[in-house]
């Protein structure tokens, strides 16, 4: 069996974000980049299933600048086989993404493809429901265990009202959640092995995808700091803050 897993390059979960002066969006420029946190989640289970003896191929697919290589570098040397970059300069939106995973996919034909629920950049939790609708394959999000046999994969998701299991027919997409697994740290020798490791790239162009923005910011604003707490003097002054000022009740 053949994993395809999708790994997206973004500002590092322990950056903190400053937006740009002219508030087009969040500043990158000399900003520490790594791979999305739930995408390393999904690294993670490929390469437990191939321990497994389950999956014989992990193919680690990236999508955007040229430094993308570096994020499907990260994942070579957590042990995938090789890896496949879309390289591109616009701007790629969760219907963009879909569609260019679903013509890495037909030309790789993998049996499961597993993706992080969402990206910490802009928490869309949209592109694994998108390709699994144009892929017309299973799809099975926010999954917390994955137990795969005899050509079905059955998946326990985290719901509001608790975990759910469910069963589904493999081709299929899995999205996962944090508690699916702890990543392993890649070790140096599997960093330089990952080196010699191949990585295709092609581009939009070539798959014949639009990757056109249907969407379009208009305005990116940092919240407003918060302000200090004082004390009051009755519970009658406390209601009438409440009612006046924070208007919650």
């Amino acid at each position: 069996m053949k994993a395809l897993v999708a790994v997206k390059r973004v500002i590092d979960y322990n950056v903190k974000i400053r937006v740009k002066a002219d508030k087009t969006g969040v500043e990158t420029a000399n900003v520490k980049m790594s791979m999305n946190p739930f995408d390393e989640i999904a690294v993670e289970e490929a390469l437990r299933l191939r321990e497994a003896g389950i999956v014989s191929e992990i193919i680690a697919v990236s999508l955007g600048v040229a430094q993308c290589q570096e994020t499907i570098r990260t994942a070579l040397a957590m042990g995938a086989d090789r890896g496949v970059l879309v390289q591109t300069d616009a701007e790629l939106q969760p219907l963009a993404v879909a569609k260019l995973l679903k013509a890495v996919i037909v030309q790789e034909n993998p049996e499961i493809v597993i993706i992080g629920k969402q990206a910490i950049d802009d928490d869309c939790n949209q592109t694994g429901q998108m390709l699994s609708a144009l892929l017309g394959w299973p799809q099975a999000t926010f999954a917390s265990k994955v137990k795969i046999s005899d050509g079905h994969a059955e998946v326990t998701r985290e719901v509001d009202g608790g975990l759910e299991t469910v069963s589904i027919k493999l081709p299929a997409v899995i999205t996962t959640d944090l508690r699916l697994n702890e990543p392993r740290y890649a070790s140096l020798p599997n960093i330089m092995r990952a080196k010699k490791k191949p990585i295709a790239t092609t581009t939009p162009e070539a798959l014949g995808v639009d990757v056109a923005p249907r969407l379009a910011v208009l305005k990116v604003e940092e919240p407003p700091k918060r302000e200090g707490g004082h004390k009051v003097g009755s519970v009658a002054e406390l209601i009438d803050k409440l009612k006046t000022e924070a208007r919650v009740i």
